[in-house]
C-alpha cells in the first residue's frame, strides 16, 4: 500500500481548505504527515475548536471515558449527537448535513453500513496503520475496524430462566422480554443478533433467512419485545432479555447484579465496527485527531476497559503495550469464532431490508 506524500504546508496563510495557518490542508490529508506532522494536525483541530460525532452511547464500549480522555488531552470540546442512533441513521445525519457546523465529523459503524457508503469518506491513515490487519481496513484508507466482540444473549436471571441455547427464548417463561439492540434493517449490533439466532438455528453466514424465521417465532409466541433494548430498558426491567454484543451485555451487571451473558457455542458471532472520516468534515482536522487518538495505546486500551476487543489488540500484546487487567476480564467464548465477509454483511442487510418488517408485524 502506498503511503501517502508528505505535502510541505506554509507555515502561514490563509484557512482555505478547512485547515489553519499550521496545516492547510486538513480537508485533503490522508496521513498527519500531509498536515505537516501531528504537531501541526494537533495545532489545527484545537484552532477549530470542537469535534461532532454521532451515536455514541457514552457507555458503549467505554466511550464516555474516550470521549473525556480525548478533551483533556486535547482540550477541544465534543458534541455528541444522537447517541443512541443507528448505523443507517450516522449516514442519513451525514447526506442530510453536509458540511454544515453540526455534521458529523466521523462515524462509527457497522459492517454493511459502511460498505453501502464509501462514497460518503474521506481517506485517512492514522500513525498505527500498519498494526490494522489488512482484511480488517480499506487499503487506501476509507475505513478500518476499530473494536469488536462476539454476539451474545444477556439476560436478567432473577426474572427468566437460565438460557442454555438460543432455542430456550421461544419458551413460556420469556414472553414479552426478549428484545434486540436496534432495528435490524438499520443498526449493526440487531442485524448480527438476527444473524446469530440463523447460525443457531440451521442457517449460514450465507443465509440469515433462519434468523428472520426464528424472530417470526418469537413474535408469534409473544416474546418478541418490539423495542430498542438500552441501559435504561435494561434496568427498568423492560427488556429482561437482550441480543446484544458481549461487550455491552456484560456491563449491564453494574445496573442488575443478577444479569448473565450466555454466548452459544454454536454460534459465536465475532464482528468489529468501523471507523470513517467524513468527506465533509467541519472540523477536518480534529476528525483525523480525533482518529488518532483512537489507535494510539491510550485509546485502544480504553476500549479495552469496556470490554471490547481492540483491532490493534494482537500487535500490542506482542509489544507489551496492552492492559493486560483490561484483557484478562474479557467475556469468554468457547468455541471458533464466525465472521461475516463484506459480501455477505451486504447480503443479510439486503434480505432483512425484504423480509424482517413482514416477520415481525
Amino acid at each position: 500500500m502506498a503511503i501517502a506524500t508528505l505535502l510541505v504546508v506554509a507555515a502561514c496563510g490563509s484557512t482555505g481548505g478547512g485547515g489553519t495557518a499550521s496545516c492547510t490542508s486538513a480537508k485533503t490529508a490522508t496521513s498527519a504527515a500531509d498536515c505537516g506532522g501531528m504537531d501541526a494536525l494537533v495545532a489545527a483541530a484545537k484552532a477549530e475548536g470542537k469535534l461532532n460525532i454521532i451515536a455514541v452511547p457514552r457507555d458503549w464500549a467505554n466511550y464516555g471515558a474516550i470521549i473525556d480522555g480525548f478533551t483533556a488531552k486535547y482540550k477541544i470540546p465534543i458534541t455528541s449527537d444522537n447517541p443512541t442512533g443507528s448505523s443507517q441513521d450516522e449516514v442519513n445525519a451525514v447526506q442530510q448535513l453536509g458540511a454544515s457546523s453540526r455534521a458529523p465529523d466521523v462515524l462509527d459503524i457497522g459492517t454493511s453500513v459502511t460498505l453501502a457508503n464509501t462514497t460518503l469518506y474521506a481517506p485517512y491513515k492514522v500513525a498505527t496503520w500498519n498494526d490494522i490487519p489488512d482484511i480488517q481496513k480499506d487499503p487506501t484508507g476509507l475505513w478500518y475496524q476499530d473494536y469488536g466482540g462476539y454476539m451474545s444473549i444477556g439476560y436478567d436471571s432473577s426474572k427468566v430462566p437460565a438460557v442454555t441455547a438460543v432455542a430456550d427464548l421461544l419458551g413460556s417463561g420469556f414472553k414479552g422480554k426478549v428484545a434486540l439492540n436496534g432495528d435490524p434493517t438499520k443498526a449493526n449490533a440487531a442485524l448480527n443478533g438476527v444473524m446469530m439466532a440463523s447460525l443457531a438455528n440451521g442457517g449460514s453466514v450465507d443465509d440469515i433467512s433462519k434468523g428472520v424465521d426464528f424472530f417470526h417465532q418469537l413474535k408469534l409466541k409473544g416474546n418478541f419485545v418490539p423495542v430498542q433494548a438500552t441501559t435504561a430498558t435494561v434496568k427498568n426491567g423492560t427488556t429482561p432479555v437482550v441480543f446484544d454484543w458481549d461487550y455491552l451485555s456484560a456491563q449491564h451487571g453494574t445496573d442488575v447484579p443478577t444479569w448473565k451473558v450466555f454466548v452459544p457455542s454454536n454460534a459465536i458471532l465475532l464482528d468489529f465496527y468501523n471507523q470513517a472520516v467524513s468527506k465533509t468534515a467541519p472540523h477536518p482536522a480534529a476528525a483525523r485527531l480525533w482518529e488518532e487518538y483512537l489507535y494510539s495505546d491510550e485509546g485502544q486500551n480504553l476500549w479495552l476497559k469496556g470490554l471490547a476487543r481492540p483491532v490493534r489488540m494482537a500487535a500490542m500484546q506482542k509489544s507489551g503495550k496492552i492492559d493486560a487487567a483490561a484483557a484478562a476480564a474479557l467475556p469468554p467464548a468457547n468455541g471458533t469464532p464466525i465472521r461475516l465477509s463484506a459480501d455477505q454483511a451486504t447480503a443479510a442487510k439486503a434480505y432483512l431490508a425484504a423480509h424482517w418488517a413482514a416477520a415481525i408485524s
